[in-house]
């Protein structure tokens, strides 16, 4: 993870925390309102979907482009899997191990960042795999859009490519969480398995 992106998470925090600061006194006047009580549940699950959603846009969106940042040279990558080549070239260029190079890593990157979104669609809204292959493809085309269209015209000019292996990507952490939201349903359902103790009658009359 480069600096870039280390100090993006850290305005994502920041943003995080100034909204939920704004979004949780209502919640909690509403849950006071309805339930007579605080559910620390629901509480956790709006700090969740906040944090995420802001930590996703700053990775996105941020570092934005300064006056001396250069131009992008392509701006459009439509060729999938070119992160495997990618990942040869950095090989020959500097040596090292396939999973240490910049190009693996981001492609992890990219899958992770969407494995939350596949969780919040099997646990919270009760989607499908089907239907979480589409949300999370969705969101991430809307990203790409964004990207391509330079923030839709609010930045100076374009500064991330448009790539169809972050579709990709993207799409397939989506599915992995759902996968793992799954999973997580499944053993928090499971009963545990416990052998009622048993009752002996004792016959003082019978001899032990």
């Amino acid at each position: 993870m480069t600096n870039a992106q280390l100090t993006a998470l850290q305005h994502g925090f920041i943003a995080f925390l100034a909204l939920w600061a704004v979004v949780l006194v209502p919640q909690l006047i509403t849950q006071l309102a309805r339930h007579g009580g605080l559910r620390l549940r629901g509480l956790a699950t709006t700090a969740a979907v906040l944090l995420y959603g802001c930590m996703t846009l700053a990775v996105v969106l941020l570092p934005l482009p300064g006056p001396g940042t250069r131009r992008l040279g392509q701006t459009v990558q439509l060729h999938p899997f070119q992160w495997i080549a990618d990942i040869h070239t950095e090989l020959l260029k500097h040596g090292g191990q396939w999973f240490m190079t910049q190009t693996f890593q981001q492609a992890c990157l990219n899958v992770l960042l969407f494995v939350p979104l596949g969780v919040f669609a099997r646990i919270l809204w009760r989607r499908g795999l089907t239907g979480t292959a589409l949300i999370g493809f969705t969101g991430s085309l809307l990203i790409e859009f964004t990207q391509l269209t330079a923030n839709f015209g609010t930045a100076a000019f374009g500064y991330r490519i448009f790539d169809v292996d972050d579709l990709m990507n993207n799409t397939f952490g989506a599915v992995a969480g759902w996968v793992f939201g799954a999973l997580l349903l499944t053993l928090r359902r499971s009963p545990v398995d416990v052998q009622p103790a048993r009752s002996e009658r004792v016959h003082f009359a019978e001899t032990r």
